[in-house]
């Protein structure tokens, strides 16, 4: 497992031994280039720090994980790559055209009043693709997400677990470059989340889409990224990217089986605890 350190980062790492594996990650191209982003947020009580002098390159067909303590700007690193949000200072370049995108939610993000199929269809109808087709990809999609006979059904109808496989086939149904991926498993209970963690991992296999995934779980981006970037507390910034190297395709079974998963784990965590202790710890400051 390689680990690069933020140029910008103060922090020191570490290697993890010479037991780690070669690295399976391929990255393509540059989909999304950023440089020196930050974010600030004013208010009543001062100006707020969210982001810092993030820079970062989002590869083409990677899984990319985002990992930091509660309040560190990941969110609104998400938010700004899909157009939702703008920085203070810096920019994001594409070598291209910009990469379209669209963007999973964490919690309940279906519309209650739609079906299953309309939910998913939702996106196209905006973009005036004919009825037809907008079928067609549906039922494409229902089949991938396992939840065809479902098509006709209402949200409320389905568990926790299908709702959210519907909002990531409602967001695959526009064919995004960029899938963007905001804790969809937060609210899930954990054997859902195990499930839904190797279902997507089958998707991306499939479709090679680009994926920027947050997370509050290491185990989680262990699973499923190429790459882990690891964040400091607020102001975020980047404190190092670690690169994944367990082969694949993987499960999450296969993936905690293997004998270097314990190491790899200990090397995130030592990169993220001060960091989540320094967030603890303003966090009670702040309740003062």
């Amino acid at each position: 497992m390689a680990i690069a350190a933020s140029r910008h980062s103060s922090g020191v790492t570490h290697p993890v031994g010479k037991t780690a594996q070669p690295t399976t990650y391929r990255p393509g191209g540059t989909l999304i280039h950023v440089d020196h982003l930050t974010r600030t947020f004013e208010s009543p009580s001062g100006t707020l720090n969210a982001l810092e002098d993030v820079s970062l390159d989002v590869q083409t067909g990677e899984f990319l994980a985002i990992v930091g303590p509660s309040g560190c700007g990941k969110t609104t690193l998400l938010r700004i790559l899909a157009g939702l949000d703008k920085p203070t200072t810096g920019t994001l370049d594409a070598p291209g055209r910009f990469p379209t995108n669209a963007l999973v939610f964490q919690g309940r993000s279906v519309f209650p009043w739609m079906t299953v199929e309309d939910n998913i269809t939702y996106g196209l109808k905006l973009t005036g693709v004919p009825r037809s087709e907008r079928r067609e990809r549906a039922t494409a999609l229902l089949r991938l997400i396992g939840i065809e006979r479902f098509r006709a059904s209402f949200p409320h109808q389905l568990s926790e677990g299908m709702r959210q496989r519907v909002a990531i086939a409602r967001a695959l149904a526009v064919d995004p470059d960029l899938l963007l991926m905001d804790e969809p498993f937060s609210a899930l209970d954990e054997q859902t989340k195990l499930i839904l963690q190797d279902e997507v991992l089958d998707i991306w296999e499939r479709t090679r889409k680009t994926i920027v995934f947050i997370t509050h779980s290491i185990d989680e981006a262990l699973v499923m990224a190429d790459r882990i970037v690891v964040f400091t507390a607020q102001p975020g910034r980047i404190k190092a990217i670690v690169d994944v190297d367990f082969p694949r395709p993987r499960d999450f079974l296969t993936v905690r089986s293997d004998p270097h998963f314990a190491e790899r784990f200990r090397c995130v965590w030592d990169l993220l605890r001060d960091e989540v202790t320094i967030a603890s710890r303003r966090s009670v400051e702040g309740t003062r």
